[in-house]
This record gives C-alpha cells, sequence and structure tokens, in this order.
C-alpha cells in the first residue's frame, strides 16, 4: 500500500489550484486504499507565516478532505535532513558554491540537453582553495552543492509517461544554512513512507533531479502523478493578485465551500456544473485515466472581486 500526502508551504491561504491539486492527491491515496498524510513544509523561516499551516488545514478539512495520522511539520525533521546532507558531503559528492541567482541566470555557459529551468551552469565546480578564500573574505556565503556527472535521469509519470531530464549540480544547502527544497522533499516523502506524490505539473522536470537523489541516498522512489494547474485568465499560473482564489475569498463573495468543491470537480470533469458533490461521491467516480492533461484556466466572472 502506497501512502499518499499534500504538504503545502504555510507563505499565505492556499488558493483554489492548491485546493484543486490538494482535491486530486487526497483521490488518488483514498482511490488506492492508502493513507493520506499531511506535512507542513515550513523549514524555511523566510517563506513561513505565523498561523497559516493552521488556516490551511482548516480549508482542507472544510472542503472534505481528512487525513490519517499527525500533521507532520518539516521543520521538526532538520536531523534527517543533516544526516543526508553529511552522508553526501562524505562520500565526496559535493561542493561550495557562491553564486548568485543572477550570476547563474546571466552565466555564459549553459547545460546540455533538457533540463529544469535555472539549471546550474556548473560554474563553481572546479574552484581551488585560494579561489573559494577569497569569495568567502570578499563575504560570500556558500551553498552547498551536488556534484553530479550530468546524468539523464528518466520517470515514469501517472499522467504524463516517460519524463526526461538531465540532472544538473543542484543545491542541497542554502547560502543561509536552510536545506534546500530538492533536499529536504525527497528526505521527507521517504521518512514518512510517501509511495506515491502527487503535485502540480510545474514540478515535473525537477521529479528526476530527486528521483536521483533519492537512489544516492538509498531512499525508495516515489511513484508520480503530475497533475495540471490553474491558470488565470492571462495564462500564468493563478496567484492571489488574481482576485477572489482563496476559499475565504470565495466564502465572502456567498459561495460555500461545498460550491467551491463542486465547481472544483466540475473542472475535472468529475461532476456537471452547479452539481452538488461530496468527496465520497468524487470517490466513487475518480478514474485517473480520465483526468485532463491540460491546464484549466479560471475564467474572468469566477475571478469577480
Amino acid at each position: 500500500m502506497s501512502d499518499g500526502r499534500f504538504a503545502p508551504t504555510p507563505s499565505g491561504d492556499l488558493h483554489v489550484g492548491n485546493l484543486r491539486t490538494a482535491m486530486l492527491a487526497w483521490l488518488f491515496a483514498r482511490s488506492a486504499g492508502s493513507r493520506f498524510l499531511l506535512r507542513v513544509d515550513d523549514i524555511d523561516p523566510a517563506t513561513t507565516r505565523e498561523g497559516v499551516a493552521e488556516s490551511q488545514l482548516g480549508d482542507l478539512a472544510r472542503l472534505g478532505l481528512d487525513w490519517d495520522g499527525e500533521v507532520v511539520h518539516q521543520r521538526d525533521r532538520t536531523e534527517a535532513h543533516g544526516a543526508a546532507i553529511a552522508e553526501l558531503v562524505d562520500r565526496g559528492l559535493t561542493y561550495p558554491c557562491y553564486c548568485s541567482r543572477r550570476e547563474i541566470r546571466e552565466a555564459a555557459a549553459a547545460p546540455h540537453g533538457e533540463a529544469p529551468e535555472g539549471a546550474y551552469p556548473g560554474t563553481c565546480r572546479d574552484l581551488g582553495p585560494a579561489d573559494r578564500a577569497a569569495r568567502e573574505s570578499a563575504g560570500r556565503r556558500p551553498a552547498l552543492r551536488l556534484r553530479t556527472d550530468g546524468e539523464t535521469v528518466t520517470v515514469v509519470d501517472r499522467l504524463h509517461g516517460p519524463v526526461s531530464a538531465r540532472v544538473d549540480d543542484l543545491v542541497l544547502r542554502r547560502g543561509d544554512g536552510v536545506p534546500a527544497y530538492n533536499l529536504a522533499v525527497v528526505v521527507d516523502d521517504a521518512g514518512q513512507g510517501i509511495g506515491e506524490v502527487v503535485r502540480g505539473d510545474d514540478l515535473l522536470l525537477s521529479t528526476p533531479r530527486q528521483a536521483h537523489l533519492a537512489a544516492l541516498l538509498g531512499l525508495p522512489v516515489p511513484a508520480y502523478a503530475h497533475v495540471p494547474l490553474v491558470l488565470a485568465p492571462s495564462g500564468v499560473r493563478l496567484a492571489k493578485r488574481d482576485g477572489a482564489v482563496t476559499l475565504a475569498d470565495r466564502e465572502q463573495l456567498g459561495e460555500s465551500a461545498a460550491e467551491v468543491r463542486s465547481w472544483l470537480a466540475a473542472s475535472l470533469g468529475m461532476a456537471e456544473p452547479g452539481e452538488a458533490v461530496t468527496m465520497t461521491v468524487l470517490l466513487g467516480r475518480f478514474d485517473p485515466e480520465q483526468l485532463p492533461r491540460q491546464p484549466w484556466t479560471l475564467g474572468h466572472a469566477r475571478l469577480r472581486r
């Protein structure tokens, strides 16, 4: 049995795109007879706001989602993250990187082959001790990167089929000492026994990175299902600036959580427009093969302010 999960970052209220993904993660897990677990990815103090995690959990519950066991907080797992990083350091698979994001974007060199956006071009890979000392004396705090061989890794996604990407020298620990997302999510999914990860397809090309890292650490690689995003009328990924996109926003407009659930279900082809449905009803109708593969654009009328 493969447990599923939903792992929001408590940076702000969940918008309807996040809620739609959470509904799908719940349906994937429950339809397989698996547990559905929650993790709050609050490891980064810069993106964690007081009280937001509780608000997010409340929204999920009002939408009709339940979960198993205690909610895990990523901030409580720093010892496990540190142990994984230490193992890779001990194996000689890391190096310090002093590049800023701007320097990476502007680097003349570029990785070959398909790779996630922002893939690292290897600028600091072969710096000698003197070069490193000079950068540190100038006040640069290094991130820690994984030293790879430019492997192309393939994962098989439930909705997208085989997905291949070149694995670049990804960050394991940021310059401020915070474990990077790719490291933390791999360690935490394994720690929770997650067998299938359901999340937005904007993360699809990062998945081979994570599969590669899991294999290096001797951790199981979960199955994946990357589901389509919800887009704003402009065609970009939905964000709070687009209007009434959170559950609280919708309720201020006179819409109940049940009504939001129903129109999200209709957007997935699992309900007729305006049809009242519960999560139990949707579970009986759920067929991953029938899910849309393209993003859903939220219309201007729905986003009235």
